[in-house]
């Protein structure tokens, strides 16, 4: 394909302090999470998930999301998103000041039954509720399909049932579709297969890209992602957020590696690469954990050689 048709602009959508998180055992501190979102939007990402109001007995690390929207310094032109799997969450997001939330559905019947114990199209149906009230509310409401490539229990997964999800979803009022590989097993190939599959009725600029780097693959499959017209990607400062059905594995691309590919296409993004290096050494740091990004190792390794 002609890279000349590459997209001159990305929006990159930081999940780091939510979905990169979330599934740390240890207690964060909640300066410490404020001072994770205040640095990614000083650093020019425009849109930052900063917390998850979700139940704080299956999501403990997201219990404090309230004082997280409640602490931040919040920029012009930056939207702090949050993560509402059912009315409650929605209301509590709306009441934090989130300007924009996201629901979730799956494109496994498995994975939606084990991780959220309904059907796919209960799932979708739950949601209504939260569509009716975000729009009266005047709330963007962004739309993630789980499983795109693989689910860890039924295996691989036809692209035309992440397109009929997708389409679910949009129809539901969804500005935006973000397709999770959620195990990262995808490859550039399901990646172009299943973004044909959905584009069949969908405009791709309504679509995102949230990309695993489970197998090593994520950057290929943001790269193939370009090609066919897709300018918004999902990614986690310093990698943050394993894949919890893939023990000891790389989760979350991580947002320098993307910065750095975009840099290379020459594809403009609007955000400093060394102050997304700099917000999440600092995390890694408290954490207690070596850096999942490989652009930040080499450019923290510079920084010492030099």
């Amino acid at each position: 394909m002609d890279d000349s048709m590459l997209p001159k602009y990305v929006k990159i959508v930081e999940v780091g302090p939510r979905d990169g998180l979330q599934n740390e055992k240890q207690p964060i501190e909640t300066t410490d999470k404020i001072a994770l979102v205040n640095a990614l939007a000083d650093a020019g990402l425009q849109v930052i998930e900063s917390g998850s109001f979700v139940n704080p007995k299956w999501v403990p690390q997201m219990a404090g999301s309230e004082a997280v929207f409640a602490g931040i310094q919040r920029k012009a032109g930056v939207s702090y998103a949050a993560l509402t799997p059912n009315m409650k969450g929605f209301e509590r997001a709306l009441e934090a000041g989130a300007t924009e939330v996201a629901i979730f559905a799956a494109a496994s019947e498995a994975f939606s039954q084990k991780n959220i114990n309904c059907s796919i199209a209960e799932s979708i149906e739950r949601f209504a509720p939260i569509m009716e009230a975000a729009r009266a509310s005047n709330v963007p409401v962004r739309g993630y399909v789980s499983c795109i490539a693989g689910c860890p229990y039924e295996g691989a997964i036809a692209p035309a049932k992440v397109a009929d999800v997708s389409q679910q979803l949009f129809d539901a009022g969804c500005y935006e579709i973000s397709l999770g590989d959620t195990i990262g097993t995808g490859t550039p190939a399901q990646i172009e297969q299943v973004i044909d599959a959905v584009t069949r009725s969908l405009p791709v600029n309504k679509l995102a890209l949230h990309a695993h780097d489970t197998y090593g693959q994520a950057l290929a499959n943001i790269y193939r992602a370009l090609q066919l017209g897709v300018s918004v990607f999902d990614s986690s400062v310093a990698g943050l957020g394993g894949c919890p059905y893939a023990k000891g594995a790389s989760g979350n691309v991580a947002t320098e590696d993307l910065i750095y590919l975009l840099d290379g296409l020459g594809i403009e993004h609007g955000v400093d690469l060394q102050a997304v290096v700099d917000a999440g050494q600092r995390m890694c740091d408290l954490l207690g954990r070596s850096n999942n990004s490989k652009v930040a190792r080499a450019l923290l390794a510079k920084c010492r050689v030099d």
